[in-house]
């Protein structure tokens, strides 16, 4: 357990990391799109996905974020390129969108870039950022055959030196008040929130964790 924290607010953390997983069955599409952020495991991972012949491109998108404003000396897409690039992905298999700010962008730049002819995507992101993707995906690009996945990051190993378990905590309840209220404004379709899940929330929010609201 980690020593500030205590075991209710884990036990709260953990339901919404479960609620946030989705790893589909991968099968081989057109595209990967790699979703940027402070966890370049996701680069990691893509080239992974392309090494394993599921794409013949990856594309990474992301200017910066909540979390990402001070980390890379470029855009996020682009430390996620190089990052793939160092793990010997060839630079012509990339794609650099490097302007998106938030999921609904990273997913709308994406689609201008990929082209409507892009009709199979893997989307690869955070462990529990799966969810927020999928609900995306549905309402931004809703032609799209989309597979979500991550890193099979375990929720212990999560939380990096640059990003602590309390911004990690506070990015899930985030994350699940935006799947309540984004849907209402068509930026995401809507998601069934179990009873756990709303009782995690609402014990998190109690508690403090509502910084990324």
């Amino acid at each position: 357990m980690h020593p500030e924290i205590s075991q209710n607010i884990l036990d709260a953390a953990r339901t919404l990391w479960d609620y946030h997983l989705v790893y589909d069955e991968l099968t081989e599409s057109d595209l990967i799109i790699g979703l940027g952020s402070y966890d370049l495991r996701v680069a990691d991972h893509c080239v992974k996905l392309l090494r394993d012949g599921l794409a013949e491109q990856i594309l990474f998108t992301g200017r910066s974020g909540n979390w990402t404003g001070n980390l890379y000396e470029a855009s996020e897409a682009e430390a996620f390129a190089a990052r793939a690039m160092a793990l010997g992905a060839p630079a012509e298999a990339i794609l650099i969108e490097p302007d998106a700010t938030n999921i609904g962008e990273n997913i709308r730049f994406s689609r201008a870039m990929a082209g409507d002819a892009t009709r199979r995507i893997i989307i690869v992101t955070k462990p529990q950022t799966q969810r927020r993707a999928l609900a995306t995906v549905g309402a931004q690009w809703p032609g799209a055959h989309a597979l979500i996945t991550a890193p099979p990051t375990h929720f212990e190993d999560q939380p990096t030196e640059a990003y602590r378990l309390e911004n990690f905590i506070n990015e899930m309840v985030g994350d699940v008040h935006r799947m309540m209220t984004y849907p209402a404004k068509g930026y995401q379709i809507p998601q069934l929130i179990p009873a756990s899940v709303a009782d995690a929330f609402a014990l998190l929010v109690k508690a403090g964790y509502h910084h990324h609201l």
